[in-house]
């Protein structure tokens, strides 16, 4: 009967728990996949959730297909070693984000009116994950933001969290002059400061630069990987201008390298 479950191509996502199943056997699966547990995977699960954004940003809608189901496959062996740890089971999770996704809009699936602002939905939005958050006894305002997130996105996230309480600047304007202050800071502690207060300085200038883009309405983490994209497809059309005239960027130098980078500029700008 496993067998059939396993061939059938139309059985969704019954055929892929019990694929985990399988694979999670400690008699017959496979070797590599007994031995995971969640500190294993949890990485794996990080790099599948950044490759389905970069499929997003490159509109390779196939690609974006496949990507998806790596992601999913993460949920499903997070919850294989927990149901086997007598922790919670798929079913559970897709109850409980079932649960929470009714609850968290009263104004589709309940009474309230849909008669609101997107500002009113926000707000109303926080209201309940407050409720929820102090139904989980977490008391900080801070509380439950992730560890784990990538610490550009958590900055961002640690800072919403506090404005929401009242500890946020008043406008960018502000932001920048702390930004300048920052950096001022850091230039001084060049030539002063051990390499690791350097470190800490700089990493309070990024810190401040993930607030100004809160205040810009920019994602920071979203903006800084367009910002790398940009530079590879840039210095890949400055690579591209060498060939033409038979070098490398190892045959070149700084000048032309950069009078290559404006002419890439330009010709975007066509």
């Amino acid at each position: 009967m496993a067998d059939d479950l396993i061939n059938d191509q139309n059985a969704g996502i019954e055929r892929l728990l019990e694929i985990m199943r399988r694979l999670r056997d400690p008699e017959t699966g496979c070797p590599w996949d007994i031995e995971q547990d969640f500190d294993t995977i949890a990485p794996y699960t990080i790099e599948e959730a950044y490759e389905v954004a970069d499929a997003i940003a490159r509109r390779d809608w196939s690609e974006l297909e496949g990507e998806l189901g790596d992601l999913l496959l993460q949920s499903v062996y997070h919850t294989a070693i927990a149901e086997e740890r007598g922790l919670f089971s798929f079913q559970s999770v897709v109850r409980n984000i079932s649960d929470k996704m009714v609850s968290r809009h009263p104004h589709v699936f309940g009474e309230e009116s849909r008669n609101k602002s997107a500002e009113q939905q926000t707000a109303d939005w926080e209201a309940i994950k407050a409720a929820e958050r102090a139904g989980k006894a977490q008391k900080g305002a801070l509380d439950g933001v992730a560890v784990g997130l990538p610490a550009l996105l958590r900055a961002y996230k640690l800072q919403k969290r506090a404005a929401r309480v009242g500890f946020d600047w008043p406008d960018a304007a502000d932001v920048i002059d702390k930004i300048a202050e920052e950096a001022a800071e850091l230039v001084e502690a060049q030539g002063t400061l051990t390499q690791t207060e350097v470190a800490e300085e700089f990493g309070d200038l990024m810190f401040v630069m993930a607030n100004l883009g809160r205040h810009l309405g920019v994602e920071p983490e979203a903006a800084l990987r367009a910002a790398n994209d940009k530079f590879i497809r840039r210095f890949n059309g400055v690579e591209a201008k060498l060939r033409d005239l038979g070098k490398t960027p190892a045959q070149s130098d700084l000048a032309q390298m950069d009078a290559l980078w404006d002419a890439v500029k330009a010709d975007e700008r066509a």
